[in-house]
């Protein structure tokens, strides 16, 4: 891909994945507006995630991403944001204390409201109308009202994502997010949950930890990091109008950023090298991801890494490779191989859920729970016969009790996934599932960072 950048160059190439609005000077007025409101996100703080990033491109640290699969106009409680960033933070503390590894918090959230579709149309009966594609376009509800697209939707995504962005910078810094709530960020129906009693001894483990640390005169008073942390956004850059009308030119750098949120990544449908998201994507100084699955080539891998990151910065790309678990293992290892063989600098991170979707003779999707775990096992695996780094985790995941994925500690059946099925797209984990995950993340960052610790025990004899 060559040819001069600009916010607006993307509208010269092929695209896919786009809602067909009938009123393009709608549109327009629309994106008009959205240019004149203000960023959501800052350029200073991108480039902070992306030197953090850089650093688990070199082996330190690890990402965790998770979210909503696709955010809700109808779902915008506080404490549905409360409750999904106290068990994101429960997931941090066992991947940080549990795993010895500091950990890149990056939220699906504040932004992701636009989802892509195997097909354009829905059919209900006899009944066809366009699908849902995520309330910034249109509706879930099945009728031609709802489903009708509607360039309005984006303001309201723009001013969602506003407040919400508000309320989490208010938890990460305001106090929050202290290591001496620990204990309180435990929800209520997590009580009785095996997941709940082993995150209990690491939370004791920790308060004894302060304790000992407050009487060596460390304390949250003098100490920021025990106080606060540094939580980024990111969403799968879809809709391109809105993301061109939210892009600004950083006035210290002059580079041009994309506000909408802190991270942005192209998906398994949306990456042809020569269309428009792509050319997008490449423009904007953003952190990105790119997702990576079985029909992903290496040898076309790495022409998507030089278009993406050409001058080969850690920390610019992360590469989130969603396989299914019955696939990673003959999969993931051509990529990494490649890529590690032209010696591109990547993160390389693991989506459990998108490979591993199915439907149930019950009539709802689900992704069963011991096949997410398999496909992160085997990630591990992988990437410790390759000599490298696994460098996170990006999952579906919501704070409320919900029943969407079978299996896990409390052995969700199919029969149970009707009780609490509330998700407007794709099957998530709820938060007992998050946590066990965590739990066995941590113990193979920590296998992990003992294999390195005798490695350099053995080369220093």
């Amino acid at each position: 891909m060559s040819g001069v950048w600009s916010p607006e160059s993307w509208r010269s190439k092929p695209i896919v994945q786009v809602p067909e609005y009938r009123d393009a000077k709608a549109v327009a007025s629309v994106e008009d507006r959205l240019a004149t409101f203000p960023p959501l996100v800052f350029a200073g703080e991108a480039r902070n995630l992306k030197a953090s990033l850089a650093r688990i491109a070199e082996g330190e640290g690890f990402l965790l991403q998770g979210g909503d699969c696709a955010e809700s106009f109808a779902e915008h409680e506080a404490d549905n944001i409360r409750d999904f960033y106290r068990v994101f933070l429960q997931m941090a503390v066992v991947l940080t204390y549990a795993g010895g590894s500091p950990v890149t918090k990056v939220g699906r959230i504040a932004g992701q409201f636009a989802k892509p579709r195997s097909s354009n149309i829905e059919k209900q009966g006899d009944v066809e109308l366009p699908s849902y594609r995520g309330d910034i376009i249109n509706g879930a509800e099945f009728s031609t009202e709802a489903r009708e697209p509607d360039a309005e939707r984006q303001i309201a995504a723009y001013r969602q994502s506003a407040a919400t962005l508000n309320l989490l910078r208010a938890f990460s810094m305001g106090g929050y997010a202290d290591l001496n709530r620990v204990h309180q960020w435990t929800l209520g129906f997590l009580e009785d949950s095996p997941q709940a009693e082993r995150y209990g001894a690491v939370a004791e483990q920790i308060s004894e930890t302060l304790e000992f640390m407050r009487a060596c005169g460390i304390t949250p008073e003098n100490t920021a990091q025990l106080a606060t942390v540094s939580f980024y956004t990111s969403h799968e850059a879809l809709l391109l109008g809105y993301e061109q009308a939210l892009t600004r030119t950083d006035s210290t750098s002059g580079d041009w950023y994309a506000t909408s949120g802190h991270m942005i990544w192209i998906g398994d449908r949306t990456r042809q090298p020569d269309h428009a998201h792509m050319e997008f994507c490449r423009g904007v100084k953003n952190p990105l991801g790119l997702k990576c699955g079985p029909s992903l080539d290496a040898d076309e891998l790495i022409q998507l890494i030089d278009i993406l990151n050409p001058e080969n910065e850690a920390g610019r790309l992360t590469l989130i490779a969603r396989f299914g678990d019955e696939k990673v293992g003959e999969g993931l290892p051509k990529l990494i191989r490649k890529v590690q063989s032209e010696g591109r600098k990547v993160v390389w991170s693991c989506d459990p859920m998108h490979g591993n979707t199915l439907s149930t003779n019950t009539g709802y999707k689900t992704r069963p729970f011991d096949r997410i775990m398999r496909e992160v096992e085997t990630f591990f695996d992988v990437h410790a016969a390759e000599g490298t780094h696994p460098g996170g985790v990006h999952v579906e995941m919501t704070g409320q009790n919900v029943t969407e994925c079978t299996g896990g500690a409390r052995a969700i059946t199919n029969e149970d996934l009707q009780d609490r099925y509330h998700t407007h797209c794709d099957p998530r984990l709820n938060a007992d599932q998050a946590l066990e995950l965590s739990f066995l993340i941590a113990e193979r960052l920590k296998a992990e960072r003992m294999a390195k610790g005798r490695a350099t025990r053995i080369a220093a004899e």
